[in-house]
C-alpha cells in the first residue's frame, strides 16, 4: 500500500509494477474537475452531433480535419466511403481492474525431460493509474462498444465489458459536460464533426455507474477485494478524523 496514492497489490507483484506517483490523492486540479463535473451531466446528443453529413461533406471534413492537427494522426478516406483515424481515450477508474496472472506450478505427470510444469490461471486486481491515456486507430463504423473491448484488450482487462462505459466530455462556459455513449454511436464520427479540439470533444472510459451496483457481475475474489479496500478506506478516514480532532483539541488547549 503506497501512503502518496493508495496503491494496493500483492506482495508479489510490487516489484513488476511500475507507476509515476506525482503526489497525494485529491490534489488540486482533480477537485476542481470534479467541481466542474459535479451536475452537469447530459443525457441527449447536441445538436451538432445529430448532423448527418453526405460523402462530399465527410471528405470535406476530413480535409479541414487534417488541416488543423499539429501530429501525424491524421483521418484517411477510403474507396468505400468510410475512413479511418485516432482517438484519444482517458481512462478514469475509480475502482480496481482484473488482469490475468499465471504461475507455474510443477505437474505430477512427467516427461522426457522428467518433471513438467503446468500454468494456473489466477487474477489479480490493481488500480489503474490516474491519468492514463490510450490513442486508438480505428474505422468510422467502429462502435462505442467495441471501442471499450479494444481498451480492455490493450490493458489486458479481463473484467466484463459491461462494468465500463464510454462518455463524451466537453467544455463550454467554465462548465464540464458528461455524455454516455450508446453501445450503437460511432466515436470517430463524433471526432469528425467535433474536430481536432480536446475542448469541444474528449473521450473518456469511466465505471458504468447505475442506480444500483449490480454485485452479482462480481467475482468472490473482487468483492473480497472491494470489502478489503473499504475497510482500508474507512481506517484511513477515521485515522484522519482522529488526527484533525486532536490537532483542534491541542490548539484550544495552547489558548486556555
Amino acid at each position: 500500500l503506497s501512503p502518496d496514492c493508495s496503491f494496493t497489490c500483492h506482495y508479489r507483484c510490487r516489484a513488476l509494477v511500475q507507476l509515476d506517483c506525482s503526489g497525494p490523492p485529491g490534489n488540486e486540479d482533480n477537485g476542481t474537475e470534479q467541481a466542474l463535473e459535479k451536475d452537469t451531466n447530459v443525457d441527449e446528443p447536441s445538436e451538432w452531433e445529430k448532423r448527418e453529413l453526405d460523402p462530399a461533406q465527410v471528405e470535406q471534413r476530413i480535409k479541414e480535419y487534417n488541416s488543423q492537427i499539429n501530429s501525424n494522426l491524421f483521418m484517411s478516406l477510403n474507396k468505400d466511403g468510410s475512413y479511418t483515424g485516432f482517438i484519444k481515450v482517458q481512462l478514469k477508474l475509480v475502482r480496481p481492474v482484473s488482469v490475468p496472472a499465471t504461475k507455474r506450478i510443477p505437474s505430477l505427470q512427467t516427461g522426457r525431460s522428467g518433471l513438467r510444469t503446468q500454468g494456473v490461471k489466477r487474477r489479480t486486481s490493481f488500480y489503474l493509474p490516474k491519468g492514463t491515456v490510450k490513442h486508438l486507430h480505428i474505422i468510422s463504423h467502429t462502435r462505442a462498444s467495441e471501442v471499450i473491448d479494444a481498451l480492455l484488450r490493450k490493458f489486458t482487462v479481463i473484467d466484463n465489458p459491461r462494468k465500463f462505459a464510454l462518455f463524451e466530455r466537453s467544455e463550454k462556459d467554465e462548465q464540464v459536460y458528461l455524455r454516455k455513449l450508446a453501445d450503437e454511436e460511432q466515436p470517430l464520427y463524433l471526432r469528425l464533426l467535433a474536430g481536432p479540439s480536446e475542448k469541444v470533444l474528449s473521450f473518456v472510459l469511466k465505471e458504468n455507474e447505475t442506480e444500483e451496483v449490480n454485485w452479482d457481475a462480481f467475482t468472490l475474489p473482487e468483492l473480497h477485494n472491494f470489502l478489503r479496500i473499504l475497510q482500508r478506506e474507512e481506517e484511513e478516514h477515521l485515522r484522519r478524523l482522529r488526527h484533525r480532532y486532536a490537532h483542534c483539541r491541542q490548539k484550544m488547549l495552547e489558548a486556555l
